[in-house]
Order: structure tokens, then sequence, then C-alpha cells
């Protein structure tokens, strides 16, 4: 092997374990959420909530994670680039994710709770707009679309940490274990997939909080309501399960499990998907899945169907965002512009859904509430036949 077969080889290995380290990271992620979606039941009754109390306790979140993104953009160029900032932000979100239950040693209200999930919200952030950040810099090294493969591994991450959580409460684990054995697992692995990944983007975000224009206000909607359909299945399909369907705490993780199931299978073949039918029909399609799987859901329910009817939405919603931001960015001035245009409406999604989930369950039933997503997903379904132009053919 000559020197320059040689110096090609210890690239393209650097590169592999670039992408290995990385896609431990997404994994990390979606084990956190994951994790948090199976403990919120525990956590509700442990201090003692009320639907309405949980969904304002869930709004801290959303603030906190809107208030990270200004700081998400310009953060990680000023300390050395997206690995670095990486490098902090992971093992800090594990670390505030076995805090939350703990705060109930500093007060029995509520009040330390909102405040812990605050961080969380703006910590997941900061890990969440890099490690994306991250992506993009080494799926462009690696000369092909691989993006859905990460995204893949964070759902992947969500439906072990889910899964893994109703075992431990299954077997009588509190909030407070049950978090701290998940938070352990998920803070070894993102400081193990933190060491090979490399600089990243070391890239000054052109603005770090935009507004969308009207080209792109109806695909910036399109991700709006997806991510609000994502987030009222994590924050929501336990505590469904538990109270309206009656389904013990141990096993009401299975909706979110059956959710990130789904979406695990949806982005594997996301790539393969958008290219074979195009943009437009992915995300059509999944309006489509979205709606029927809400339909089954939160009809005459048990607690079979309601984990079929969730899994359906996670394989509907599963390449929603990707194709959308991807089009955003074909549509814009500047790929990063355009992505930065839907990503703070997408954003702004985990701001108002938890209290609008919890207020209407708070009128009426959780059941209800989750009927929400069949308003969505007509509206996602409208708004992607209106927008054909904004979709390239088959990109």
């Amino acid at each position: 092997m000559n020197a320059a077969s040689a110096t090609d080889a210890a690239r393209a290995n650097g590169l592999s374990r670039a992408r290995l380290g990385l896609t431990a990271i997404f994994f990390a992620n979606g084990l956190i959420i994951g994790a948090w979606a199976a403990a919120i039941p525990g956590v509700k009754a442990l201090f003692g909530l009320t639907d309405a109390g949980l969904s304002l306790v869930l709004f801290a979140g959303g603030v906190g994670g809107l208030a990270a993104i200004p700081v998400a953009g310009v953060l990680p160029p000023r300390i050395g680039g997206t690995g670095r900032a990486l490098r902090v932000s992971g093992p800090l979100a594990a670390v505030l994710l076995a805090a939350l239950p703990l705060t109930r040693l500093l007060s029995a209200g509520a009040a330390p709770l909102a405040a812990c999930l605050f961080l969380f919200g703006f910590v997941n952030i900061l890990m969440d707009v890099p490690m994306n950040a991250h992506a993009s810099v080494v799926e462009g090294r690696w000369g092909r679309a691989i993006m859905s493969s990460f995204h893949a591994a964070w759902s992947a991450g969500g439906l072990i940490g889910s899964a893994f959580g109703g075992l431990l409460i299954a077997r009588g684990a509190a909030p407070a274990a049950q978090l701290g054995v998940e938070s352990a697992v998920a803070l070894t692995v993102a400081v193990a997939g933190s060491l090979p990944i490399g600089v990243g983007d070391t890239r000054a975000a052109s603005k770090a909080l935009a507004l969308p224009d009207r080209r792109l206000l109806a695909l910036s909607l399109i991700a709006l309501l997806a991510v609000f359909a994502e987030g009222s299945v994590t924050d929501w399909s336990a505590l469904y399960l538990n109270s309206d369907i009656g389904v013990a705490p141990g096993t009401a993780a299975t909706g979110f499990s059956g959710y990130s199931m789904m979406m695990v299978a949806g982005r594997l073949l996301g790539d393969r998907v958008v290219r074979r039918i195009g943009r437009t029909r992915t995300i059509a399609y999944g309006a489509v899945l979205l709606f029927a799987g809400t339909l089954l859901a939160v009809g005459p329910a048990d607690q079979f169907s309601v984990v079929v009817g969730f899994g359906l939405v996670g394989l509907g919603v599963a390449n929603m965002v990707p194709a959308a931001f991807s089009a955003s960015a074909a549509a814009a001035s500047s790929p990063s512009l355009g992505i930065a245009m839907s990503a703070t409406m997408a954003y702004a999604a985990l701001l108002f859904g938890p209290p609008i989930i919890g207020a209407v369950a708070t009128a009426s039933s959780l059941r209800f509430a989750f009927a929400l997503l069949l308003v969505a997903a007509a509206a996602i379904g409208a708004l992607t036949f209106t927008q054909r132009a904004g979709f390239s053919a088959k990109a």
C-alpha cells in the first residue's frame, strides 16, 4: 500500500468512527427522551400533579427548549465546534434526567421540578441542534444521504429507553431509581460516542432565530404539526394508557415503545422512500397513517389497539420533519436559513403542545385531547398539497 492509499484508508476509518460515535450520541439522546416518557406517570403521582399541573410542568420544558435555540446556534463555534459542544451537553442532559425526580427532596411542590425540567429542555436542545449540525458535516463528507440512519438511531434509543424503563417500573422501581439507571446508561454511551466524532461544524449560524417567510410558511407549519404529534405521544401516551385505558404503570410505556419501534422502521427506510416517491407523497401518506393511527388509538380502545395506533402514528410522522426541513433548505435563499425557519416553528410546538393537551384533558379527557392529532393530520395533508411547488419531484 502506497502512502496516498494509506492516508485515504486512515481518513475513511476516521470518518467511519465519527459516524459510529455520532450514531451513539443520537441513540443516547433518544434513550434519554424515552426514559423520561416512561417515567412521566410515576413522576405525576410522586408530585401529586393533576393533568393541568403536569401540562404546566411540561410547558416549562418546552420554554427551556425554545429559549435554547438562539444559544444552540451560536455556542458551538465559540467553544470550538459541535464536537466539543456535544462532549458537554450529552453528559449534562443525562445528569439532569436523573435529577428530575430528586427535586422532590427540595420541595413537595412542583416548582423545583418545573425549574429542573426547564434546564433539561434547555440542555436537550443544546444537544439536539449540535448533533444534527454535526450529522450534516459527516453526511457531507460521506458523500451520500445518511441522515435518516442517525434519526433511526435516535428512535431506537427512544424505543429501548421506554421499554427498559417500563421493565424497571414493572419490577417496582421508583422514578428516581428508574431514571437514575437509565441516565447512567445514557451518560456512558454519550461520553463514549463523543470521543471519535471530531470537531464537526465550526461555522456560526447566520440567524439564531428565524421566522418563516410566506414561501416557506406551509413547510414550516408541516414541521410544527409533525413535532406537535411527536411531542403529544412522547409526553402523554404512557399516562393515557395508564389513566384512560387502565393499563398498569409498568406496561404503560408500551404505547411509546410501539410508536418508537415503527418510527425506527420508517426512518431506516426513509431515504429510500423519499427517493422513490418524493417528499410530497412521503408527507401526504404519512398524514394518512397519522390520521388512521390516531383514530385507532382514541376509538373504542384497549391496550392492543392503542399500541398499534401509536405505532401507525410513529410510522406516519417518521419522515415528515426531515422531508419538510430538506424542502425548506431547497426553497430558501440558503439551506441554513431555510432549515432555521422551519426549525424555529417546529421547536415552538414543544412550547404550546403540552399545555394544549393538558388543558383539553382537564376539560374532558386525554382520549379527547389525543383526538386533536386527527386535526393535525388533516392539516398536514392539506398543507402538503398546497405546497407542491415547494417540493422537488424526487428529492
